[in-house]
C-alpha cells in the first residue's frame, strides 16, 4: 500500500542550445527511457490538491496502516503546497479556499500533528480568519460528517430514494455525468445511514478547532446552503435550495429508506466489482471503500480489495507524496508518444520502443462489456480503451480515438498488428457515443437536460451534472474514424462518413467568433484549438477553409516576443484568453501543431520551433511548467509527460516537412 509508483527522475538544468536533429534525438532519447517494463508511459497527474489531504485523513481515521515514510511524504506534499496567505487551494496554484483548508487542518491532525506544529497554526489561523468550517461546500459537509466532524443536519440532503426514481423521470441519477453520478451514488449511500466516526478525544479537540462556536450549539440545519465566498465559483442555484426544502421535508416521512440503500449498496459493489476496486477516480474511490469500512468493517474482504489499490493512486515527488487524479495516464500518455515518435523521421530506428507501447496498447482495450451494463447505467464498453488501463473499465471517447489511431500508427511497424475485428469494435463503440449535436461526449451519451446543472450544489465545479459535448472528445474520435478510414476505406463506410460529416459541422459551430475553441480538458484556447483544427482537418476540410484561417489568426495574436505561447489557467474560469507571464513548451506545442497542421509555414512558426530548441535540457528533457490540465472549469490537475512527447511531436512534424530545417 505505501510503495510508490517508479518515475523518471529528470535532471532540471537548462543546456545550450544545438541543432535541431541532437535535439530532437535527445528528446526521442529521454522519452523511450521513461517507457516502463510493461510498454508505457504513465506520469505524474496530481495538482488536483485537495485529494491528498482528503484522503490522508480518511485513511487514517479508518485505521489504515501509514507507515513513516507515507505520512512524511504526506506532510511534505501538504506544507509545500501553502500559499503565502497560511491556507491551500483547491488545486495546487489555486488561491486558498475554506475547503482545502479545513480538510488540510483535519489531516494535519489525524497525522498526529500538534497545535504548536506550524502547519497546524497556519491552518487554524486562517480557518478562524474565515468564519469557520462552517461554510465549508456539500463535498466538504458530508465527509467532515462521516468523521463526526460536522452534523448531518446540516447537509444538505442526498436522499438515496433518488436512485428508486423511474428511470425516465428527468431527475434520475441515471441521467447524471458519470463521474458526478458514482460520487453522488457513495454520498447519498452515507448520508442515507448516517454513518460516522466515534466521538473521540481528537474528534472533539478538532470540533472545538475548526468552528468559532461551540459544535453542540451551532444550528447545523442553517447551515446546509452556507458555502464560503472563498469556495463559491458557482452560485447555489434556486431549483438546488427549492430541491433541498423537498427532500429535507420528505425525509421526515416513513419512506423507502431501506429499499433505497439496498439499491444504492447494489450499485456500489457493481462499479467495485467491475472495476477490480480501483473505480472511475479517486473520490468516489475513497467514498466506496468508507462504504465498506462501515457496512463490513475493516477486517471485510471488501475492505481489504479497496485497501489493495491504495497505492495506485499515489504518486512520490521530490515535493512529497500526493494522490493523483486518476490511478494512472497510463494509455492517454502511451496513444500520445506513439503518435509523437511515429511522427518523427526516426520512427524506423524506433521499432523494440513502438513495439513495447503496441503491447501495452493491446493488452489494456476494454474486450467485453460490464455485466447488466444497462441495469447500472453504464454505456457499452467493448472496444474502448480507458484513460488508464483495462482493470479501470471505463473507456472514455477521446481515450478510445487516440487508442485507434496509435493502433492503426503501428500496424506496419510490429509483427503481429490488432485484428481487423477489434479495430472494428473502437470504431462502433465511436460511432455509439456520438450525440445528436454530431459531438461526443466522455464516457456515454448526453443523457439529461442541461436544466441539470441547476441542481449543482458543489459550489466548486461547474459543468458536472451533464456529460456535454467537447471539442477535443470530438476531435478525437474525427481522427480515430479518419485514420480507420484511410486503412479500410470501404468497411463501415456509411456510418463512418455520416459520423464524420454529422462531427464536422458539431465543430464548426462551437468554434468561437475569433477562431478558437474553448478547452474543457487542457488549458485553454491553445489546447481546445488544436483540437478544433486537427478534428476539422480529419473531417475533410481543407488548410486553407475559413474556419482554419480564422484559427491560425487567433494562434498568431497570441504568439509571445520569445517565440513561444503561453496561457494562464484562470482562461478556464474566467472564459477567456489569459496569458501566462511566460511561454510554456507544452503551449508552444500545440500552437506549433494546429498551425502547421494548418499547412502555416512562416518565420512565426520558426521562431516557436525555436523557443522548444532553447528551452530542452541536457537530458533531452524540458523544464516542468505551470499547470496545463484542468476539469470541470476550476481543478487544475497536471499532466507530466505532456512537455516530454507534444515537443518530440511538433519538432518532429517540422522536419518531416522540411528535411533542411
Amino acid at each position: 500500500m505505501t510503495a510508490s509508483p517508479t518515475i523518471c527522475r529528470k535532471d532540471r538544468l537548462r543546456g545550450s542550445p544545438r541543432t535541431h536533429t541532437d535535439e530532437l534525438q535527445r528528446g526521442i532519447s529521454f522519452l523511450a527511457d521513461c517507457q516502463g517494463a510493461d510498454g508505457s508511459w504513465k506520469g505524474d497527474y496530481g495538482g488536483s490538491y485537495f485529494l491528498t489531504p482528503m484522503w490522508a485523513a480518511a485513511l487514517a481515521s479508518m485505521g489504515v496502516p501509514i507507515d513513516d515514510d507515507l505520512r512524511s511524504g504526506f506532510l511534505k506534499y501538504m506544507a509545500s503546497r501553502r500559499n503565502p496567505d497560511g491556507g491551500w487551494g483547491l488545486h495546487t496554484e489555486s488561491p486558498s479556499t475554506l475547503f482545502s483548508t479545513v480538510l488540510t487542518h483535519v489531516a494535519l491532525r489525524v497525522l498526529g500533528a500538534r497545535l504548536d506544529d506550524p502547519l497546524v497554526e497556519s491552518s487554524l489561523g486562517w480557518i478562524r480568519a474565515h468564519g469557520g468550517a462552517v461554510g465549508i461546500p456539500l463535498w466538504g459537509k458530508l465527509f467532515l460528517a462521516t468523521l463526526n466532524l460536522y452534523h448531518y443536519d446540516g447537509v444538505p440532503p442526498l436522499c438515496p430514494e433518488l436512485w428508486l426514481l423511474p428511470r425516465a423521470a428527468p431527475l434520475h441519477p441515471g441521467r447524471i455525468w458519470c463521474h458526478a453520478r458514482v460520487v453522488l451514488l457513495a454520498m447519498s449511500h452515507l448520508y442515507g445511514r448516517r454513518f460516522r466516526l466515534p466521538s473521540t478525544p481528537l474528534i472533539r479537540a478538532i470540533r472545538s478547532e475548526i468552528y468559532s462556536s461551540p459544535f453542540e450549539e451551532i444550528d447545523w440545519r442553517r447551515q446546509r446552503e452556507r458555502v464560503s465566498p472563498t469556495d463559491a465559483y458557482v452560485d447555489q442555484p434556486g431549483l438546488s435550495r427549492v430541491a433541498n426544502l423537498v427532500l429535507g421535508a420528505y425525509e421526515r416521512i416513513p419512506g423507502f429508506r431501506r429499499r433505497a440503500l439496498t439499491e444504492t449498496l447494489d450499485h456500489i459493489h457493481h462499479e467495485d466489482d467491475t472495476t477490480d476496486h480501483i473505480d472511475i477516480g479517486p473520490v468516489n474511490k475513497l467514498m466506496n471503500m468508507m462504504v465498506a469500512w462501515f457496512e463490513e468493517g475493516p477486517e471485510s474482504v471488501w475492505f481489504a480489495s479497496h485497501a489493495g489499490h491504495i497505492a495506485d493512486y499515489l504518486w512520490e515527488t521530490d515535493d512529497g507524496v500526493h494522490v493523483n487524479g486518476y490511478n494512472s495516464t497510463a494509455m492517454w500518455d502511451t496513444a500520445f508518444a506513439v503518435q509523437a515518435l511515429v511522427a518523427t523521421p526516426q520512427a524506423a530506428d524506433l521499432l523494440p520502443v513502438l513495439a513495447r507501447a503496441h503491447g501495452f496498447i493491446e493488452a489494456n482495450q476494454v474486450l467485453d462489456d460490464v455485466p447488466d451494463h444497462e441495469r447500472y447505467y453504464r454505456h457499452r464498453s467493448r472496444g474502448g480503451w480507458p484513460f488508464s488501463n483495462r482493470p479501470h473499465g471505463w473507456p472514455i471517447s477521446d481515450c478510445t480515438g487516440e487508442g485507434l489511431k496509435a493502433a492503426l500508427a503501428l500496424q506496419d511497424r510490429v509483427e503481429e498488428p490488432i485484428a481487423y475485428e477489434r479495430l472494428r469494435d473502437a470504431v462502433e463503440l465511436i460511432l455509439s457515443l456520438q450525440n445528436p449535436t454530431g459531438g461526443w461526449a466522455t464516457y456515454e451519451l448526453t443523457r439529461g437536460s442541461r436544466i441539470l446543472e441547476k441542481l449543482n450544489s458543489s459550489a466548486l465545479f461547474s459543468g458536472i451534472m451533464v456529460d456535454y459535448d467537447y471539442p477535443e472528445c470530438t476531435s478525437s474520435c474525427l481522427q480515430g474514424l479518419a485514420a480507420f478510414r484511410r486503412r479500410y476505406p470501404t468497411r463501415l463506410a456509411p456510418g463512418v462518413e455520416l459520423a464524420v460529416s454529422r462531427g464536422r459541422e458539431y465543430l464548426l459551430s462551437s468554434q468561437n467568433p475569433d477562431g478558437s475553441w474553448y478547452g474543457s480538458w487542457g488549458v485553454c484556447f491553445t489546447y481546445g484549438t488544436w483540437f478544433g483544427t486537427w478534428g476539422l482537418l480529419a473531417a475533410g476540410l481543407e488548410p486553407g477553409a475559413p474556419a482554419l484561417r480564422r484559427a491560425v489568426r487567433f494562434l498568431l495574436s497570441h504568439q509571445n516576443p520569445d517565440g513561444g505561447w503561453g496561457e494562464h489557467w484562470t482562461s478556464c474560469t474566467e472564459l477567456r484568453y489569459v496569458p501566462s507571464s511566460e511561454s510554456q513548451v507544452v503551449m508552444t506545442s500545440w500552437a506549433l501543431l494546429a498551425l502547421m497542421a494548418c499547412g502555416f509555414s512562416s518565420p512565426d512558426v520558426e521562431r516557436g520551433l525555436g523557443f522548444l530548441r532553447r528551452t530542452q535540457l541536457p537530458s533531452g528533457d524540458w523544464p516542468r511548467e505551470p499547470i496545463e490540465g484542468v476539469f470541470n472549469r476550476t481543478c487544475m490537475i497536471h499532466y507530466d509527460n505532456y512537455r516530454n512527447y507534444f515537443p518530440i511531436w511538433a519538432l518532429g512534424l517540422a522536419s518531416e516537412r522540411n528535411p533542411s530545417t
